[in-house]
């Protein structure tokens, strides 16, 4: 089946893609070259490439063959001995300036305990090395090389950061599935102290549980604070809003050091956050950027299941209303996000089953030849956006915190 390439996007040429079978580009992805740029392409799984679920393969695997031959290396960063894409091969993980307590004995605990060891590596490789952070779950679908080449890449351009930013353009909340800089940057090294700060409190923690209340982020809104839809039934027992508000915001501390960060003035540390913001940070609004279809399923994770998994109508068929709402969906997805991020962990208690939970549990009904999944899959890989997303105009704010990073308020 031909699937038909939505207006605004084009053809990438075949020799700019690695259309090499799986078997080949997944050797290349085990056993990546040495890093010899800032053009890399960091992900983080436990157990490796190899114990990824098949879905997220699928994700990694797009982002090699889209952007290897324009000089990017994936690498699946991970924890299993002997690997040549252990941390420790890249990362001195004994060092207390680097990584807290916790990681550095083995010691991280609690049901998120995967997702907030992929936290703490995230800023260190940046740092580093420089680059782009992505979950696993992450599906490119812009021209990254590009954004990359005109910001963050670009001597002359003053932008340092790049990101999705959660919210409108009066709200420092950037994602941390997606993010980019280049080595040294100042924002995310106070980050990365921020963080290891909150891990190494009262002795050292061993999970993010209560994060959200110490001192140091005193002054910060907590994620989804007042949002009374929040509240959710587990096992007999009701979640109230401020309590699942209070979860979230431990759950995604990261991005709570990134907000204080951002809304620090430190005059005696020369640091203003609210002005490297307004002048340094590439932020791509996260709703059309990386949650558009979510959006278009009013985040009803079955529904947007059901729809992709449809086929398309077949030669003489007229389109069903279903068929419709599916292919607006891609189209518009292809058209206008430069990213979809496929959401896991905390969510799902809070939202129940989402596509990517389903993608997971029903496996290989994301490449059903014939269905809207399919057609998104081949859309990320071979076409891409004529356009760039544009940025959120952010202006000075008002700052959280004035004074060291680290004193308590």
């Amino acid at each position: 089946m031909d699937y038909q390439r939505p207006n605004g996007c084009h053809e990438i040429p075949h020799d700019q893609l690695d259309l090499r079978p799986d078997a080949e580009v997944d050797r290349d992805l085990i056993k990546p070259p040495p890093v010899s740029s800032a053009k890399n392409i960091w992900l983080f799984w436990n157990s490796g490439f190899s114990g990824l679920h098949p879905y997220t393969k699928r994700n990694v695997r797009t982002w090699h063959r889209r952007f290897s031959r324009s000089g990017w290396t994936v690498r699946v960063m991970d924890l299993v001995s002997n690997s040549p894409l252990n941390i420790n091969n890249f990362l001195d993980t004994s060092d207390p300036t680097v990584f807290p307590k916790a990681f550095r004995e083995g010691t991280i605990a609690g049901t998120y305990g995967p997702q907030h060891t992929s936290d703490l590596v995230r800023w260190p490789l940046l740092l580093k090395y420089g680059g782009v952070y992505a979950d696993v779950g992450m599906i490119q679908i812009g021209d990254l090389d590009r954004l990359w080449n005109e910001t963050i890449g670009n001597p002359s351009s003053p932008y340092e950061v790049l990101s999705y930013n959660m919210g409108g353009v009066h709200d420092r909340a950037l994602t941390n599935y997606f993010l980019c800089s280049r080595p040294n940057n100042p924002m995310f090294e106070r980050c990365e102290r921020l963080l290891l700060a909150l891990w190494d409190a009262d002795g050292g923690k061993t999970t993010t549980d209560g994060m959200h209340a110490s001192p140091l982020l005193k002054g910060i809104p907590l994620l989804g604070e007042g949002d009374e839809s929040l509240a959710f039934e587990e096992n007999g027992r009701k979640f109230e809003a401020p309590e699942v508000s209070r979860m979230l915001t431990d759950y995604i501390i990261q991005g709570q050091a990134m907000t204080m960060v951002m809304g620090l003035v430190d005059e005696v540390d020369g640091w203003n956050g609210p002005e490297y913001v307004a002048k340094h940070v590439y932020a791509i609004d996260y709703m059309e950027g990386s949650q558009w279809i979510n959006e278009l399923t009013a985040w009803d994770g079955p529904e947007a299941f059901r729809l992709m998994s449809l086929s398309l109508p077949k030669e003489g068929e007229k389109e069903s209303d279903d068929q419709k709402k599916a292919r607006e969906i891609v189209e518009e997805c292809l058209k206008r996000s430069f990213g979809f991020k496929l959401a896991h962990g905390l969510i799902l208690r809070v939202m129940g089953d989402t596509l990517g939970s389903l993608w997971r549990r029903n496996e290989g009904s994301d490449v059903v030849r014939g269905t809207y999944a399919d057609w998104l899959r081949f859309g990320t890989l071979r076409w891409c956006q004529d356009g760039l997303p544009e940025s959120l105009k952010f202006e000075m704010m008002e700052p959280y915190k004035k004074g060291p990073l680290l004193r308590e308020s």
